[in-house]
């Protein structure tokens, strides 16, 4: 099975190299397990060199895209820096991704490679991951692609997708059980001290608020909730902000924030409790007080459904100071 790393001008080292040995590696751990190795991985570009990074790295590719014409799976690594300026360096390798796409190739992208691949249209009327840092930006350049919020790893009609940074590793292991087995995708997780089990990138991000959508109205109303998110708000009082009915604002606030009110709230509350585990002594009571819950279970429920973890759980795993009971 033939492996095809695309490596694209000026991109992330850290995620180039990660599929390439990684696969070579799975070879290595086959012949061990008295098995006959499965994947031919190759570098393949725009041109022989390709920067990466800043320039402070060079790959050298096997084969340059366009004479590639067929391959089992392409995988796609990110651009560094900018999204818009990645695009515009790789344009030329675009359509090339939907011909081997065509020609029965499957594509996985890594990280906010989920650009480069978007740029084809293949995504269009699928779902797909990407960095959650960059779900927004995405959403809006590519509208008919759903993005799964938080997701690890995305697969529809033979196209694969991972979440930020770190994800790839789980889509790569992933693709190592599905095309060798399990036993060899476990193996490299151990020789790469990887989380093997990882599902959401949930626990990892942080809820900044969707603020590039224009309408300086809804911004007041985002205002209102960040300051005030201790308190009780009702829909009501937000509508009021705006001197506009429930239904009018309900619809302006999710179009403009892709979340309801009351989501937005919660997250906002959620952030805030996160911090508060992060750097206070604080036990999980008081902290459900002050971001504004009453109730325990509420608190726990939407806690581990916006992070992936309950809120003991997610202390233990990210506080910086010592904590009382």
């Amino acid at each position: 099975m033939r492996i095809s790393v695309f490596v694209p001008e000026y991109g992330v080292i850290e995620a180039i190299t990660p599929p390439f040995r990684s696969f070579h590696t799975a070879n290595e751990f086959l012949i061990t397990f008295g098995k006959k190795p499965i994947f031919e991985v190759e570098y393949v570009g725009l041109n022989e060199y390709v920067p990466a990074n800043n320039g402070e790295y060079t790959v050298k590719t096997d084969r340059l895209l366009k004479d590639v014409n067929e391959t089992d799976l392409l995988i796609i690594p990110p651009a560094f820096g900018d999204t818009t300026k990645g695009i515009q360096a790789n344009a030329a390798a675009i359509p090339y991704f939907k011909k081997l796409y065509e020609n029965g190739s499957s594509l996985a992208s890594l990280c906010i490679g989920a650009f480069l691949l978007a740029e084809t249209g293949l995504l269009n009327g699928k779902k797909c991951s990407t960095h959650w840092a960059h779900i927004s930006d995405f959403r809006e350049r590519y509208p008919e692609v759903e993005v799964e919020d938080g997701a690890i790893i995305t697969e529809h009609d033979n196209i694969y997708s991972s979440g930020g940074a770190s994800s790839l590793w789980n889509l790569i292991l992933y693709l190592i059980e599905k095309y060798a087995d399990r036993q060899t995708a476990v193996m490299i997780s151990k020789y790469f001290a990887l989380d093997i089990g990882r599902d959401s990138q949930s626990q990892f991000a942080i809820f900044k608020g969707q603020r590039n959508h224009g309408d300086a109205e809804i911004q007041k109303v985002q205002d209102h909730i960040e300051t005030h998110y201790e308190n009780k708000i009702t829909i009501a009082t937000l509508a009021n902000l705006i001197n506009t009915g429930r239904r009018t604002f309900e619809r302006r606030f999710k179009e403009a924030t892709n979340n309801t009110s009351l989501e937005y709230i919660q997250r906002v509350r959620i952030e805030a409790a996160k911090k508060k585990f992060e750097a206070s002594r604080k036990n999980i009571s008081e902290i459900m007080f002050d971001v504004g819950y009453t109730d325990t279970k509420a608190f726990r429920d939407t806690f581990k459904k916006i992070t992936g973890l309950t809120p003991i759980d997610y202390r233990n795993k990210f506080a910086k100071v010592a904590y009382e009971v």
